[in-house]
């Protein structure tokens, strides 16, 4: 009965987050629909996480009966593996994808200020929620039930019961999903017209809470592979791991973005372009890690079929708000003028750096599939990462305290030259102490100097 019972509040969400999605898109928040899309929102959330509730009572109950527990969990099981089995797996996952979705609209239905750009964004989230339950419920059901029951399960993936990627997959979307948010706030403000100072204010604390809890997952996972499967080499650039790699660097970007739109009014427009991106490149990640095309420990799914269907909602969602962003990015503001040497110019070359790594991953981790298509076989490991993304982010660390010290509008370069050469001094000599500890190295001394210069500016 509880399986049923899950099964029905996820259908009293879909039906919520589609009331949501028709409220908050089209309903004059002076004539009440403030109050019913928070409502609304607010019901999604909670239906969901009833629902997801009840699937992990499952998993620690040990229902065989229900095909998914039968098939990730064991009665040998700690209990901690129990509850983990319940994300440790596809449809786990993607039930776990839809609460967040539907999470981060209730909480922003309760703290953010009621308005018009409340009122859309909640609109937009709706309509992911809907698309993320319609995937769930009509593709990848948790729910389904086996008969007969068999006596004891399958178990948990082995390489799958460590702590630390027991707590992985739930941070990692907090990430990838928390960027749903800041994707509905940048088409709300689109459709409104309205990506200025006050957008970028309310915007950032969304970002920048996705992009730390995406910063955790990943950091969780790299844990894990470091005393699980060897630390370096290909699995630590494996291409489902560069999957979540690629939205964190323009997640990061994005928060710096925020950071001068918010301050100076400036780079409005290619800020909103990042804020659909970051999303844009998290669906890709699932698709990755969902459809098989990439071989990978971490892989949850191998089915094409399911995979079609997730490329073909990247395809719906970056269709729709990337034909939004072109009809109105003409029209928004540009800011104030800068000098080149200023925060404002330091932060536009972090910017800079971070969107060409990202395209660097994403160009290393899709170019095989792409020439496999055209009947070539090519492989890109461990070399091709080390002699593109890591000098370009030693660059950028040797930049980040010039960032850090430099007024907004303009600088003065000799007194920014003389507020930085003690850490310059102490950065130099932190390399030619590990140089000569750990032998000389270009890179080792290059990492080196500008963790140290970063830690003392």
């Amino acid at each position: 009965m509880i399986a049923e019972l899950g099964h029905l509040l996820a259908f009293m969400a879909l039906a919520a987050a589609g009331a949501q999605a028709a409220v908050g898109l089209t309903t004059n928040v002076g004539a009440g629909g403030g109050v019913a899309v928070q409502r609304l929102a607010v019901s999604t959330g909670v239906f969901l996480l009833m629902s997801f509730i009840l699937l992990i009572i499952s998993f620690v109950r040990l229902d065989f009966s229900i095909e998914l527990v039968a098939q990730n969990s064991h009665s040998l099981k700690p209990i901690m593996y129990r509850i983990a089995g319940t994300w440790g797996n596809h449809e786990g996952s993607m039930l776990l994808w839809c609460v967040i979705t539907a999470g981060f609209g209730s909480v922003a239905a309760l703290v953010m200020r009621d308005d018009e750009l409340r009122a859309k964004a909640l609109g937009v989230q709706g309509l992911l929620t809907v698309a993320s339950l319609c995937y769930l419920l009509f593709a990848s059901s948790p729910f389904v039930r086996l008969d007969p029951a068999p006596m004891d399960g399958g178990g948990l993936n082995p390489l799958l019961q460590d702590p630390a990627l027991a707590l992985h997959p739930p941070f990692l979307y907090l990430g990838y999903v928390g960027f749903s948010f800041v994707f509905s706030i940048a088409a709300a403000g689109l459709i409104i017209g309205r990506i200025d100072q006050d957008w970028a204010k309310r915007t950032r604390p969304w970002a920048l809470t996705a992009w730390s809890m995406l910063t955790i997952g990943i950091a969780l996972g790299s844990i894990w592979a470091y005393y699980e499967l060897g630390w370096g080499g290909w699995w630590f650039w494996d291409p489902v791991e560069n999957a979540s790699f690629m939205p964190w660097l323009v997640g990061a970007a994005l928060v710096h973005s925020l950071l001068v739109t918010q301050k100076r009014g400036g780079m409005a427009s290619w800020t909103a372009f990042l804020a659909v991106l970051t999303f844009c490149l998290s669906i890709l990640g699932a698709f990755l890690v969902r459809s098989g095309v990439l071989t990978s420990v971490h892989a949850f799914a191998v089915d094409p079929e399911r995979g079609m269907l997730l490329l073909m909602g990247l395809a719906a969602a970056g269709g729709g708000a990337f034909s939004l962003y072109a009809w109105r990015a003409p029209k928004l503001m540009n800011g104030p003028e800068f000098d080149p040497v200023s925060r404002e110019g330091a932060l536009i070359l972090n910017n800079l750096f971070l969107s060409v790594a990202a395209a660097t991953v994403v160009a290393g981790t899709l170019l095989p599939l792409v020439t496999e298509a055209f009947g070539a076989t090519i492989s890109i490991q461990e070399p091709y990462f080390l002699m593109t993304v890591a000098p370009m982010m030693a660059v950028l660390f040797l930049f980040l305290p010039f960032a850090e010290m430099s007024p907004w509008r303009k600088a003065e370069v000799a007194p920014l030259a003389r507020r930085l050469a003690p850490a310059a001094g102490f950065a130099v000599a932190a390399a030619v102490v590990a140089m000569l500890v750990y032998g000389w190295s270009f890179w080792l001394g290059l990492g080196c100097s500008s963790a140290r210069g970063c830690s003392l500016a």
